[in-house]
């Protein structure tokens, strides 16, 4: 195991002001906050290391989500308290926080359930301990298709899961942007090479030529050896299956070696840092994501509450994070218990969550039985949705 396991119980401060101390040490609670007691959801996600970003994105907007639950009485009743847990982006220290979650359950914590974690790789470690815990488990990002094929009865996700990113990305490389030889290239972790796969299988399928099929590591920075294959593979355009922090790297080495076809990277390289650390080659590349950008979905009021819960601006999977804890709710407050099973029944049994990322509802499975893709642009150093048009 690598690291340690940080945990940080994350509260919103705003109910703490200098002018209202008497009411956060014990006084009379206003007419609607919680009275019962309190419920604990865990958001399991990298909240420091390469991947701190997306975790925290993640984590912040399931504050704002319970900090407006909170603000409109709880769940039935009770205070939605989160706590963050950092996994590091390692599935064994993701294995830890699920041990931990379960040492809290025995301590008799009321657990209400899990948002996480973000990677694939570390959901399906957690999750043969999670399968087995009185609690719901809500994905915001983990796209690994076997996921839903395992018989979990526990477990959703509120994104896309692999499968469809590969059909609209190749639909889109093909279709849109008229490519008919693209060099597929991977990480080394499960998300990465499953979604190459499925994407070279897509591709081939739609009558277009897998001109290379590459895989690199996590965290490779430095292209030396892949780069001339590719050149030599005379692609059109070039999809990548990985992380933020390969992408930008990669991106700026096909550059440089004259490499200026399209490219369009998964959802793993949706953050700021494709851009920021691309050595200003970002310009033009595509990223495809699991939900659409807070600018083009929340109003002004929801990102006000945002900066006040989180003290900085929302971002890339923020949205994600806080339809999680929605359909959560949802499911509690439709079966009217915080029993998981009947949770649930409940949530399979929603027929419809209206969330920022649109009505969602699910299959037996724990997938969505709606599911989105969108494509945006860097356009003048930031994020342009392209697809759909918003």
């Amino acid at each position: 195991m690598k690291g340690t396991i940080k945990s940080v119980v994350l509260i919103a401060t705003a109910s703490c002001l200098l002018l209202a101390v008497a009411a956060c040490g014990g006084g009379t609670a206003k007419p609607n906050e919680p009275t019962k007691g309190e419920v604990f959801v865990y958001v399991a996600a990298p909240l420091s290391g390469f991947q701190a970003n997306g975790g925290q994105t993640v984590l912040g907007g399931v504050r704002l989500a319970a900090e407006q639950i909170n603000r409109a009485g709880g769940l039935l009743g009770y205070k939605v308290t989160i706590v963050g847990l950092d996994d590091q982006s390692d599935s064994d220290v993701a294995v830890a926080v699920a041990e931990e979650i379960k040492a809290k359950i025995a301590e008799g914590r009321e657990v209400l359930g899990v948002i996480g974690h973000y990677n694939s790789g570390q959901t399906l470690s957690a999750m043969a301990i999670y399968k087995d815990l009185p609690l719901i488990v809500i994905t915001p990002t983990s796209s690994e298709v076997s996921l839903t094929q395992e018989g979990y009865q526990n477990f959703f996700r509120v994104n896309a899961n692999d499968l469809t990113q590969a059909k609209v990305d190749a639909e889109f490389l093909v279709n849109t942007l008229g490519a008919r030889r693209v060099a597929v290239i991977h990480n080394d972790d499960p998300y990465g090479q499953g979604l190459g796969k499925l994407m070279a299988d897509d591709l081939l399928a739609m009558g277009a030529n897998v001109a290379l099929q590459l895989q690199v590591a996590v965290e490779q920075s430095t292209f030396d050896t892949e780069i001339p294959q590719i050149v030599a593979a005379q692609a059109d355009a070039i999809f990548y299956a990985g992380y933020e922090v390969e992408a930008p790297y990669l991106r700026a080495a096909l550059v440089q070696a004259g490499v200026t076809v399209p490219f369009l990277a998964s959802d793993g390289a949706f953050l700021a840092a494709t851009i920021d650390e691309s050595g200003g080659t970002a310009e033009g590349i595509y990223v495809s994501s699991f939900a659409p950008s807070p600018k083009t979905v929340a109003d002004a009021a929801w990102i006000k509450d945002y900066q006040a819960v989180e003290y900085r601006n929302p971002d890339t999977y923020s949205i994600n994070g806080y339809s999680a804890l929605e359909v959560l709710a949802a499911g509690v407050e439709k079966a009217g218990s915080f029993n998981s099973v009947q949770v649930a029944g409940a949530i399979h049994a929603l027929t419809g969550v209206q969330t920022p990322m649109g009505s969602l509802s699910y299959d037996a499975a724990g997938d969505l039985k709606n599911q989105t893709i969108y494509i945006f642009q860097v356009q003048n150093s930031d994020w342009v949705q392209v697809y759909p048009k918003p």
